[in-house]
Order: C-alpha cells, then structure tokens, then sequence
C-alpha cells in the first residue's frame, strides 16, 4: 500500500492512503483519493484554463491587437501579455512555491524553449506514446532523487489558430507542420507517493 501527501484547499489536508495503481485495493482507495484520480482532476482544471486562456484572450488580442499584444517576449513590448505556454509556466512556478504536494510541466518532444524538452525515461515514454496514440493518456511510476512518484502525461493539443501559427512559424520550432487538433507537446503531472 501506498500513500500520497497531499496539502492545499482543492483536495484534503494531511496523508491519505492508496493503492499501489489503477485498479488496486478498494479498501486503500475507499481510504483516500486514488493517485490516478487526483492527477486527471489537476489536469482538467489545467487544460480547462490552458484553453480558455488561449481560446478566448490569445485568439482575440490576435485578430485585434490593437491594444494588447500576445508575444514571447511580452515584458519588452508595451502592452504585452504573455503566450498560453507562459502562463501554463507561470501557474507552474507558483504552485511549486506554495507546495510540494505536486508539479507540472508543459514538454514536448519538438519544444521551441530546449527547458521544455523531457528529461526523465518516464517523461520520453508518455510523450513519445500521447504523440503515438492521440486522445490517450500515460501513467507511470517513477523514483526522482530518492522520491517515488506518480507521474502522468497528457497530450497538449492544439486548439486554436494561433498555437499552431507560433509553433509552426518561430524560428527556434523544430517542426513546422502542426494543425488544429494535433497532439503538440504534453503536460506532465507528478504526484509524490510514499510506500
């Protein structure tokens, strides 16, 4: 049996118990929240914001513009505002300063930033399988540092106009043939488990 710290208003406060995977003990899942669970809830309130952000300010300031302009380097331009990968960054960097209960990333096996590139076996494989077999998920274990984790990568995928002309035009972009729906990059969420 395995247990999973978590900390923070949006899930329970303390150690809960799970089970070792997917279908495990329903005793031990009954216990607590299965590790699972919690990674595929983080992930739709990701990509729930992810999208709407793009969706819904990107999109505009890109057919408008006028005011505001979406831009890698935002902070030099006056009114700039920051592309979707930025503030999916922005969101990561600042959770990881209020807790350790998990993290997340935005990777990619064709990043246009090299930071975003995977680095861990566990990362290669479910950015290499999501890009394989688009629509699914993978899950894994994995030990960082001593740690062991849960850790899961889901497919990022293009869902606007302008995600695909950034990627597919910026000088630094390793491949330049994306198209709305395609599987771009991957978001890896990892949650500690201890045994």
């Amino acid at each position: 049996m395995k247990t999973m710290k978590i900390w923070g208003c949006a899930v329970l406060a303390g150690s809960v118990a799970l089970s070792t995977g997917c279908g495990g003990n329903e005793e031990a899942k009954s216990a607590g929240v299965d590790p699972q669970l919690m990674a595929d809830s983080l992930f739709a309130v990701m990509a729930a914001d992810r999208a709407n952000y793009t969706k819904l300010i990107i999109k505009r300031l890109s057919a408008e513009g006028e005011f505001i302009k979406a831009d890698e380097h935002w902070e030099d331009i006056a009114n700039g505002a920051p592309l979707p990968a930025q503030m999916f960054r922005f969101g990561a960097e600042a959770v990881a300063e209020r807790t350790d209960a998990f993290s997340y990333s935005l990777q990619s096996l064709w990043p246009i930033n090299k930071q975003n590139a995977p680095r861990t076996e566990v990362e290669k494989a479910g950015l290499q399988y999501i890009a394989d077999n688009p629509g699914k998920n993978y899950y894994a274990e994995e030990t960082l540092g001593g740690v062991n984790y849960y850790t899961a990568v889901y497919p990022d995928v293009a869902v606007a106009t302008p995600c695909v002309d950034c990627h597919n035009g910026h000088k630094d972009s390793p491949r330049t043939d994306f198209k709305i729906g395609d599987t771009m990059g991957g978001v890896v969420v990892r949650i500690p488990l201890e045994s």
